[in-house]
């Protein structure tokens, strides 16, 4: 039994790294669906097709806990899932398992509240509003689930998605870091330009973006804060196993790394990222 990871593509070692970090010992099996990445651009039916074909392969591989390390397919899929899946799937498999999100924990770390909490509308004026930039792809633009679920909680953060279509796929792809600091450059200002100014934070909603994490950091004002996804999810994850102890996670540290697409080793820009050469499996 292991701890599933789930991601289009490379995005999602982002979140896998700051995990096996959190919890060395555990089994964990990583698949990325680059045969068909990046997500940010496709219909809503079809992510979530994918993700679900994606979730089975990693039950079958032994996962029991699939985190889908990727904004787009948990904006778009995961309550579906949740709801109407993931029940028909325990049943099948005969173990307990579950899908869960990375939208939720970094909604936590953004508001410093709770889920579960919603705040109480009394009608009176904000007179303080900070400014939250989130840089995401197009489809967790769309959804406004980062403007709708911390408008719930705080009435004073003001939320502003800057879609950015196609650098997940330059990301994937292992392009130079000059291109890849202009793409970052120009949706940073863009941002800047719709508000009227630098958000006061900013979330990488994409957790491809946090592979260039010091690209943005250069190019928003020195001292922005940034919210971290990894780090997130690994604190939300810590208390998610504390409650629910009925989850086999194994115990040798194995890392299995599969993929939809071509198997192999990993761009120079992936491998720079993880620290060493990383190969993937055929899934």
């Amino acid at each position: 039994m292991a701890i599933g990871v789930f991601d289009s593509g490379v995005g999602g070692l982002t979140v896998h790294r700051e995990l096996t970090r959190r919890f060395p010992e555990r089994d964990f099996v990583y698949l990325a669906d680059q045969a068909n990445a990046p997500y940010g651009g496709r219909g809503g039916e079809e992510i979530v097709d994918l993700t679900r074909a994606g979730c089975e392969r990693l039950f079958e591989a032994g996962a029991s806990v699939i985190v889908l390390a990727c904004n787009t397919a948990s904006a778009i899929a995961l309550r579906r899932l949740q709801q109407t899946w993931v029940p028909e799937a325990r049943e099948r498999h005969g173990r307990p398992i579950n899908v869960l999100g990375i939208i939720v924990p970094t909604i936590e770390a953004a508001t410093g509240l709770p889920w579960t909490y919603e705040a109480e509308r009394r009608g009176d004026k904000v007179e303080a509003i900070d400014i939250t930039g989130v840089f995401c792809t197009a489809a967790t633009a769309m959804s406004r689930v980062y403007e709708i679920e911390i408008d719930k909680r705080r009435e004073d953060l003001a939320v502003f998605s800057e879609p950015c279509p196609g650098l997940a796929g330059l990301i994937e792809l292992g392009a130079p870091t000059e291109e890849l600091k202009v793409v970052v450059e120009d949706h940073v200002d863009a941002l800047r330009r719709r508000i009227g100014r630098h958000p006061d934070k900013a979330i990488l909603g994409c957790t491809h973006y946090e592979i260039v994490a010091d690209l943005f950091a250069a190019a928003l004002p020195d001292g922005t804060p940034v919210i971290h996804q990894p780090t997130a999810v690994a604190d939300a994850l810590d208390r998610y196993f504390q409650r629910h102890p009925e989850y086999l996670l194994g115990g040798s540290g194995r890392r299995d790394f599969f993929t939809s697409g071509k198997a192999g080793p990993q761009s120079d820009l992936v491998s720079q990222f993880w620290g060493a050469p990383l190969t993937f499996q055929p899934a």
